[in-house]
């Protein structure tokens, strides 16, 4: 891993690839420049292949609870391989307040629930009666359990619609509308969003449920005439146009379990389905036809019987078992939802023949289960979801972590001491990271949304992250983000003519719904600018609007040429503006003059930059690289902070730790007024013997309240001789 997270700033005349706006260079303002600080303060990296197994331990229907990392071995063939990491995440043992946040709860520890509503094989009435059966299970889930909506059609084949989120209002969308394309547009290249959020009132991190009236209103012929086109005749097909969709789909559904592969936890596909008919696997289940076809066999008539009429055909069936394989592969179980059993009394249209024992094969393949009702469905996912409330959360490192072969490589998972009637339910094994250039559009998706959804930093590519809201004409607040990119990072390793550097935040509350985001990916010209980027990195001017309340702000840099990425987290607290809540944002020190400066696109009018500085805009450093000894000049601006000139102090931080503090000298107080807050200019002085690293400021002003909030900055290397 990078020794720091220090960004560096200076001089960069970078080449964008028609990516992204650059903003003019600013002139300094406090009458000079800021100086070009000497060096890297990154240190090279190593790549190491680490793999969460996620573990459940079952016993007469019961989770096992109180196991340590000391109860399990987990071995590769013959080989016993070392733990090096164990987490436990028990759901209901934590409680409702506690469950209520699904945000910061690690992605190998969650559940991961996969709606695709089969439109090839299902009846369009009993897909939308579906939605019905979907919805009862989404109420049943815990907040921290993730939920993706897809559709499968032999014309499209699996469409993702929404990825892998806890937002069940944009679960919800997907519900309403089926999960059709063109009944959805997804605004969100990870797919995480599909309408923009809105309401009133604070953040409560808690979604309304869905609506059955929400439900009800598109079951009308208005919203069943897109399915016609997409749902295939079946029932009329022979025998070889059966075959030929069937081929399709477990082909399709391979694919999509090979892409489910790179979603990190337990894996739940629920296929809402009526099922194909497995005479194409088994031979036909008609027992006067078995009857006929014996007779004919005893009599010599054995001419008449075809094979496949009497056990199927054997390429279908290995078809269908390689695409199990791939779901077990996948740690990923069906759970198929006959919904030919949920359509309503008045509905006399019969069910597909032989559907249900395809359901019934492609769920018992995987661990899973059939069923057939909605009664049914609802009784039998409690105890599921309970059976899993506990997952042991066992961290490896192969010792192939180097080998990037794409290959398939099982795992055991053994209790040292076995527990009687203990089942133990784990993830078979994992696949060697492949190059980032042979996954596909999906892989990489998913591989992003579930990043961010963890909230597991990282600074494979080191980023630092400034954000401060600011009141609006509207209910929500305008919250800019700056966000600074290492150069180092980014560049590391092998680097293309140009590179696509892919950035997005998201604003998450503490149910982890999103309220609002942006993505951006800036092209960069490197055959004119790599040593200025990997000297200098690069900094997004972004914007997000937010309503007041507490939200994870979550920022992903990808490179996407290579796929190395890190994820960085902020708390952002945005306030109840107008209501007299006192208010210090975060004191900021102006970028350097020479810093590229790309501000983010957007379809309207641009956004305003709110950061002023005697009436005059500039951007500030996401996070400045000071001198120890450096008198560092610091704009402060805050809301409802009391008459008459601040008073105040500042604190040096390291891990923590105090390990400096003095008086902060505060001048030009400037009142804002119309909704612009207070300014000021204030002086501190760094103390001289700070080592290179990362460190935090602290600045706190005095009053019946005391008020503070912090900076981080960095302490570059020497430069070498």
């Amino acid at each position: 891993m990078p020794a720091g997270r220090a960004i560096r700033r200076g001089g960069l005349a970078a080449a964008l690839l028609g990516f992204g706006t650059v903003l003019s260079p600013l002139a300094a303002v406090w009458g000079q420049a800021a100086p070009t600080p000497p060096g890297s303060s990154f240190a090279g990296s190593t790549q190491v292949l680490s793999v969460e197994v996620p573990v459940q331990v079952v016993r007469d229907g019961e989770p096992v609870r109180g196991l340590r990392a000391g109860d399990f071995e987990v071995w590769e063939g013959r080989r016993k391989l070392p733990l090096t990491g164990f987490e436990v995440l028990d759901l209901a043992a934590a409680g409702p307040a506690a469950t209520g946040r699904a945000a910061g709860v690690p992605a190998a520890a969650r559940r991961h629930f996969l709606f695709l509503f089969d439109l090839a094989f299902s009846d369009p009435k009993s897909v939308v009666r579906a939605r019905q059966a979907a919805a009862g299970l989404l109420s049943q889930l815990q907040p921290t359990d993730l939920v993706a909506v897809a559709t499968y059609s032999a014309v499209r084949g699996p469409q993702l619609v929404l990825g892998y989120t806890a937002d069940r209002r944009q679960i919800g969308t997907a519900l309403t509308s089926l999960g059709l394309p063109d009944l959805t547009h997804p605004v969100d290249p990870l797919r995480l969003v599909l309408q923009e959020v809105v309401g009133s009132g604070n953040v409560t991190g808690i979604a309304r449920p869905l609506s059955h009236d929400a439900l009800n209103e598109m079951n009308d012929p208005g919203t069943l005439m897109p399915l016609e086109p997409l749902v295939q005749a079946v029932e009329r097909a022979d025998r070889a146009a059966l075959k030929a969709q069937v081929d399709i789909f477990t082909r399709s559904l391979s694919e999509l379990a090979r892409q489910m592969a790179v979603v990190e936890g337990r894996k739940y596909l629920v296929f809402l389905s009526e099922g194909f008919d497995a005479a194409l696997l088994q031979g036909t289940a008609d027992a006067s036809r078995q009857e006929a076809m014996r007779e004919e066999i005893v009599f010599g008539e054995s001419w008449r019987v075809l094979p496949e009429e009497r056990y199927g055909l054997t390429e279908s069936a290995n078809a269908v078992e390689r695409m199990l394989e791939e779901f077990r592969r996948a740690d990923c179980t069906i759970q198929a939802v006959d919904i030919g059993g949920l359509r309503a009394g008045a509905d006399q249209t019969a069910p597909r023949v032989g559907g249900r024992d395809s359901l019934l094969m492609m769920a018992r393949g995987t661990g899973g289960d059939l069923y057939e009702s909605f009664n049914d469905l609802g009784a039998a996912m409690r105890q599921m979801l309970h059976r899993t409330s506990v997952t042991y959360v066992l961290a490896i490192e192969p010792e192939r972590a180097g080998a990037a072969d794409g290959e398939f490589h099982k795992l055991r998972v053994e209790l040292k001491s076995p527990l009687h009637g203990a089942r133990v339910v784990h993830r078979p094994g994992y696949y060697a990271p492949k190059p980032y250039a042979q996954e596909d559009p999906i892989e990489k998706l998913l591989a992003a949304a579930n990043q961010v959804m963890s909230g597991e930093e990282s600074d494979a590519i080191a980023t630092a992250v400034l954000a401060a809201p600011f009141p609006s004409a509207g209910e929500k607040a305008s919250v800019p983000v700056l966000i600074g990119i290492d150069g180092a990072s980014l560049l590391a390793g092998p680097a293309p003519p140009s590179l696509p550097v892919e950035i997005y935040a998201y604003a998450l509350d503490e149910g982890g719904a999103v309220h609002d985001f942006f993505t951006q990916t800036v092209g960069l010209d490197l055959t004119k600018t790599a040593p200025a980027v990997r000297q200098n990195g690069l900094e997004l001017f972004g914007h997000l609007d937010l309503l007041p309340g507490d939200y994870s702000l979550r920022v992903l840099v990808r490179n996407g040429a290579s796929g190395v990425s890190g994820l960085k987290v902020l708390a952002l607290h945005v306030p109840v503006f107008g209501q007299g809540e006192a208010v210090l944002l975060p004191p900021l020190v102006p970028a350097s003059e020479r810093t590229l400066l790309v501000r983010q696109e957007t379809a309207g009018a641009p956004f305003a930059n709110p950061f002023l500085l005697r009436d005059q805009p500039f951007v500030p450093a996401a996070r400045p690289v000071l001198e120890p000894g450096q008198a560092v000049r610091l704009v402060l601006a805050g809301y409802n902070l009391g008459a008459g000139p601040w008073k105040g102090a500042a604190a040096v931080l390291a891990g923590g730790r105090e390990i400096s503090g003095g008086p902060l000298a505060i001048t030009g107080r400037l009142d804002g007024g119309g909704g612009k807050p207070d300014r000021a200019v204030a002086t501190f002085r760094l103390p001289a013997g700070l080592q290179p690293g990362d460190y935090e400021l602290r600045v706190t002003l005095a009053g019946s309240v005391p008020r503070a909030s912090s900076l981080r900055f960095s302490v570059p290397r020497a430069p070498r001789e």
